[in-house]
């Protein structure tokens, strides 16, 4: 009887506080869980996520020496992590902004290219261009890097080059990259689909664990990818492997179908929308074919 006395009682408990959850509770709560799965997503794969690791043994530190009643060690982890939060925010300013700046760009990825139909056309042609002229460029091993803009500007990277606005062409993006322009050892910034400058200078990343053997360029392409959303499209100068640098994560050995695929996937509007559009047309394709089958069958049945 006491264990089902105790029973009841619990469930009275957790009824009573559950009923006593309201809308606001809810919002609350979801709020909360959003806010730390983007914190928690952000730092997983950069620097701060050691820093958070290092936070968290500082936390647990500061409550055992509190639960023990230690005043010297407890007085110690107080004022250190009033001087603390400070000194985080200068030392690790760079990751805030990037973090800052993802938070601004995240409701505006379903605008990626603006205007669906019309800003997809364009897109596709410019995917096109791109692919031929960095394909051609992997070929004769000329070293490359484009930055193309999307939700974050990039008026402060163009502002370090030399302004051009001329429609994205195959041979012009080969000429600006030729090792004997002028130009060829800066970026290349696409807006809106075209060239808008030529000759810009990069932040270089300062990620440690970035392998000794890739040179500026990637170096360049990575640290670029870290502070915007933009893609970045890279070719090695020594290898002419392609490679693209996306959210600080760097691929490398494409071909042009594999090229393509990417910068469909994260150009076009409606990139997602095609995948889906295709899958379902397999889908229908190959029920039509059953269906023809079974018909088949049946009049050779009867």
């Amino acid at each position: 009887m006491n264990t089902i006395t105790s029973f009841k009682d619990i469930v009275s408990y957790i009824a009573a506080v559950l009923s006593g959850i309201g809308i606001i509770d809810v919002i609350d709560v979801v709020i909360v869980s959003f806010l730390l799965y983007y914190v928690y997503k952000f730092i997983r794969e950069r620097r701060a996520g050691k820093l958070a690791i290092g936070v968290i043994f500082l936390i647990l530190f500061t409550l055992v020496s509190e639960f023990l009643n230690m005043y010297a060690v407890s007085f110690i982890m107080e004022n250190l992590f009033q001087v603390g939060i400070i000194a985080l925010i200068i030392v690790f300013q760079p990751e805030l902004r990037t973090a800052l700046e993802k938070f601004g760009a995240e409701p505006l990825k379903p605008f990626k290219l603006g205007d669906r139909q019309n800003k997809d056309t364009d897109a596709q042609e410019l995917i096109e261009t791109l692919c031929s002229a960095v394909c051609d460029m992997s070929l004769e091993k000329t070293g490359a890097l484009i930055v193309i803009e999307r939700s974050t500007r990039l008026g402060d990277i163009t502002k370090t080059g030399t302004e051009i606005d001329a429609k994205a062409d195959p041979f012009l993006i080969k000429n600006l990259f030729f090792n004997k322009a002028p130009l060829h050892d800066g970026a290349m910034v696409i807006r809106d689909g075209r060239i808008n400058a030529a000759g810009c200078f990069l932040p270089l990343s300062t990620n440690p664990e970035i392998i000794k053997v890739l040179g500026t360029r990637h170096r360049a392409g990575i640290g670029m990818s870290e502070v915007s959303d933009a893609v970045v499209l890279i070719v090695s100068e020594e290898t002419g492997a392609i490679s693209t640098a996306l959210d600080g994560k760097l691929n490398s050995n494409y071909s042009y179908q594999s090229l393509k695929k990417f910068l469909e996937r994260e150009l076009l509007v409606s990139g997602e929308e095609i995948s889906r559009r295709k899958q379902l047309k397999n889908i229908l394709h190959i029920s039509q074919k059953d269906r023809k089958n079974a018909s088949k069958k049946d009049a050779e049945e009867k």
